[in-house]
């Protein structure tokens, strides 16, 4: 059985996409491509497909990550054109890697994301900004199907700083953007519970609603503060040599 780990985004409009309906679309895909999938067991069969963090429904990503698994052994940047091309624009599978390593799941400890605060004045951003990081703790509160939850939005925060970027499109109206890494915690903190900390401590309320996307995704490297791609010790294991075999001389020597 070959896996094969692909990364996706969500891009444009399509950032609205529920992750089950990015499920239907992606098995859909599957399907189409011709994928030869290896399925479970049970009385409802479904194609082995591992996903991993989805990104928030709303919120754009450039770093999406999968797994599927297959009775056939097939080229994975083959399988990758052929899966791109039976998605929606928008869903895009812009890298596929063989698996040889185990778990991509526990690479993925960490977030950076891009906020984007249309009518906000960058200076005002700067000043929220530092309050929220030099506070020992901001209080946020979500609501989730259990009720109301309080939490600390600010101990998961690794960095949150104002980003230099021209706008996307041109506008006579102030905009900000902000860079975030945030770790993987239990619960999870989003980019909207910081943003409520920035409303909490320095009353920052962007006019409209914050364009979020999800820049990468994998461990967090204490040295250099950057999140690392979980694709690579598996590119990393694709290319390396062989380990060296006995010389036939010295397989023939006697011991």
């Amino acid at each position: 059985m070959q896996r094969i780990r692909l990364r996706y985004t969500k891009r444009g409009r399509l950032r609205f996409t529920s992750h089950r309906d990015f499920q239907r679309a992606f098995e859909r895909a599957l399907r189409r491509a011709e994928v030869p999938m290896a399925y479970s067991a049970g009385f409802t069969p479904h194609p082995k497909v591992s996903y991993a963090n989805a990104a928030p429904t709303g919120t754009g990503s450039e770093a999406e990550y999968l797994e599927i698994a297959l009775t056939e052994a097939r080229d994975p940047e083959k399988l990758r054109v052929l899966l791109d091309e039976s998605m929606p624009t928008g869903l895009d599978i812009i890298e596929a890697v063989e698996s040889r390593t185990s778990g991509l799941a526990d690479r993925l400890t960490a977030s950076e994301w891009e906020l984007r605060l249309d009518g906000v004045d960058p200076a005002d951003a700067e000043r929220a900004v530092r309050a929220f990081t030099t506070a020992e703790s901001v209080e946020v509160q979500r609501r989730t199907k259990n009720g109301v939850r309080t939490f600390d939005a600010r101990s998961a925060v690794v960095s949150l700083e104002t980003h230099s970027s021209a706008a996307d499109r041109p506008t006579d109206q102030p905009c900000a953007i902000l860079r975030l890494v945030v770790r993987h915690v239990t619960p999870a903190v989003r980019p909207d519970d910081v943003l409520s900390g920035l409303r909490a401590v320095a009353d920052l309320a962007p006019p409209v609603p914050a364009g979020v996307t999800r820049l990468a995704q994998g461990l967090f490297d204490e040295e250099t503060g950057t999140v690392t791609d979980p694709l690579a010790p598996d590119r990393e294991a694709d290319t390396a040599p062989p380990s060296a075999e006995p010389s036939s001389a010295a397989a023939k020597a006697p011991a």
